[in-house]
């Protein structure tokens, strides 16, 4: 039996397109004023939700803004002023809490991206963003609403989330996109 993958990439599209309603997209304006004004920037998730939010620390750090990953040999220590950007689509990650609790403590904002606004990670961030997609927490059974295996609905959506955001930093920053260009790595 052969899948009809006209049939897949239109329900796909139409599993994404509450993901980028006008509610959801009305949370770029705050998430957006919030980074702009940052000293440093640091960016985490676990799985594929850490790829994601590397993709988003990449083109900030385009946009010129002092952007990081967890973990990375030359991320920075988080201070007042500082923003730590993370995401539990669960709601809730051990690791992820513990790491913003930590930035917390050393005065920095957490902003927390989920799919589950009343987990424990965006109860206690300073700024939650949800993102309405299934993830690992509720892809079986009943739950389940998506096509796409686990978590997947959820990270390709934070893909797209963030490249909306990127546009509106680009603008409130008054970026061209030549200088995004001119912070492109050359050792490719």
């Amino acid at each position: 039996m052969s899948l009809d993958l006209d049939t897949l990439a239109d329900q796909l599209l139409e599993e994404l397109r509450p993901g980028l309603s006008a509610d959801v997209l009305a949370q770029i304006a705050p998430l957006s004023m919030a980074l702009a004004k940052a000293g440093r920037i640091v960016c985490h998730g676990v799985g594929r939700e850490g790829l994601m939010m590397k993709a988003l620390a990449m083109r900030l750090y385009h946009l010129g803004l002092d952007a990081h990953v967890v973990g990375d040999m030359t991320a920075p220590p988080v201070a007042a002023g500082d923003v730590l950007v993370v995401s539990a689509g669960p709601g809730q990650f051990s690791t992820v809490a513990a790491l913003a609790k930590v930035a917390q403590n050393s005065g920095a904002q957490v902003i927390c991206i989920t799919a589950e606004p009343d987990g424990a990670v965006p109860q206690a961030a300073d700024l939650a963003v949800h993102l309405p997609a299934q993830t690992m927490a509720a892809d079986q059974g009943d739950a389940a609403t998506s096509i796409l295996p686990m978590g997947s609905l959820y990270e390709a959506l934070m893909y797209l989330f963030f490249e909306v955001l990127v546009l509106d930093l680009r603008d409130r920053l008054a970026i061209t996109p030549a200088a995004m260009r001119a912070n492109h790595t050359n050792l490719e």
